[in-house]
């Protein structure tokens, strides 16, 4: 500047000052002269349900439950709105589903409770047909709003194309092959084992109603040459525009189940779920941390580290009934990225004489991390 003749220095000085002045307004605020990172996948929080397929037995099947189930039957009072209800009204972004494999269809068309409770053993015709089944416990517990795995699926679906910016859809999967509680009286179901083929049948059920385009998967996060682990440890997620308008799938189950799905795949080379796994291995990305009172601490640092989390607000009826928050805030505080609820909306706890419900402030869709995000941080969530 000092070669510039005298009366040309005010205007280059002039036109710099006009040049920073148009970075500086461009920039937000607090970036320091540099434009505020993209937020990624893990720098948000949303809100999930717990079996969010179901609705709760009918006065006549719940009276026969609860005398083979004692107390444990309580657990099972309450209902979830269909699934595009939940995305629509409720802002949860986070769903779980139950999955029974039914291979030759017809394994769990016929409810033993139903004949017990004086009604026709078949009730519904889509029961009859093979694939995979949404239900919570076979013979006993069986009402859902979607049926089949593949018409929950077209129902996430549907609303998705719907909603082509929409904050990505989390499903987290539990595999069933076991009963959840005992049924003394009951006869039986048989069950069917989740082998590693059949989880894997259950990839083409997913495939057969979204497009590559519609999912996220470990594909999409690990690095070349990298683990799994080491990419979200490193390289971080993918960032949150990326993944807007996504499905992505995780697994509830952990042990036998993780090591089958694995199998093979030990950075979840060319699947579809996200494992329930724990640090240190190399399919470690997701990690599940359900008890949010006792395990806050861990889950911050998880958090912090670059895994993603779930955790639950509420069980089984406990804080509903007694309007107990406590674990829920312990959970939204965590920083924990899906914090699961059976009471995303205030006003379903009313039948237990409560207001509790779990939902982030102000009941939008989501928002930053409290853990690993600015505080200046902004969030736009459809």
């Amino acid at each position: 500047m000092s070669d510039l003749p005298p009366s040309r220095r005010g205007l280059f000085r002039t036109a710099v000052l006009a040049l920073a002045g148009l970075l500086a307004a461009a920039l937000p605020a607090g970036s320091a002269g540099a434009r505020a990172p993209e937020l990624r996948l893990n720098q948000i929080q949303v809100i999930g349900t717990h079996n969010s397929y179901r609705f709760e037995p009918p006065p006549k099947e719940f009276g026969l439950i609860s005398t083979v189930g004692g107390a444990q039957a309580q657990g099972l009072q309450y209902s979830h709105a269909p699934l595009d209800q939940q995305f629509d009204g409720q802002h949860v972004r986070q769903i779980e589903l139950d999955v029974y494999a039914d291979p030759s269809g017809g394994n769990y068309a016929t409810p033993p409770i139903r004949s017990l409770t004086g009604q026709p053993a078949e009730y519904d015709p889509r029961m009859k047909q093979p694939g995979t089944k949404v239900l919570h416990i076979a013979g006993l517990d069986y009402h859902s709003t979607c049926l089949t795995f593949v018409d929950c699926l077209r129902t996430v679906q549907s609303w998705s194309d719907r909603h082509p910016s929409h904050m990505p859809i989390t499903i987290l999967v539990e595999f069933k092959d076991t009963l959840d509680i005992p049924v003394k009286g009951i006869p039986p179901v048989p069950l069917i084992t989740w082998t590693r083929d059949r989880m894997l049948g259950l990839e083409k059920e997913i495939r057969s109603v979204l497009k590559p385009g519609d999912l996220l998967t470990p594909d999409d996060v690990r690095s070349q040459g990298s683990t799994l682990e080491q990419s979200i440890l490193t390289q971080g997620w993918p960032t949150l525009d990326a993944a807007r308008g996504k499905i992505m799938f995780l697994m509830d189950n952990g042990g036998v189940y993780r090591d089958r799905y694995v199998q093979g795949n030990p950075s979840l080379e060319g699947r579809i779920l996200f494992t329930n796994s724990e640090p240190g291995r190399p399919d470690a990305a997701f990690v599940e941390r359900n008890d949010a009172a006792g395990s806050a601490a861990e889950i911050r640092d998880l958090v912090r580290k670059g895994y993603v989390v779930r955790t639950r607000a509420d069980s089984d009826t406990v804080e509903a009934r007694s309007a107990d928050t406590k674990t829920r805030d312990a959970a939204l505080a965590s920083g924990a990225q899906w914090v699961s609820t059976d009471y995303p909306v205030p006003g379903l706890a009313a039948r237990f004489g409560t207001g509790y419900y779990a939902a982030l402030p102000g009941f939008v869709t989501a928002r930053c991390n409290p853990v690993n995000t600015p505080a200046a941080c902004q969030i736009t969530a459809p």
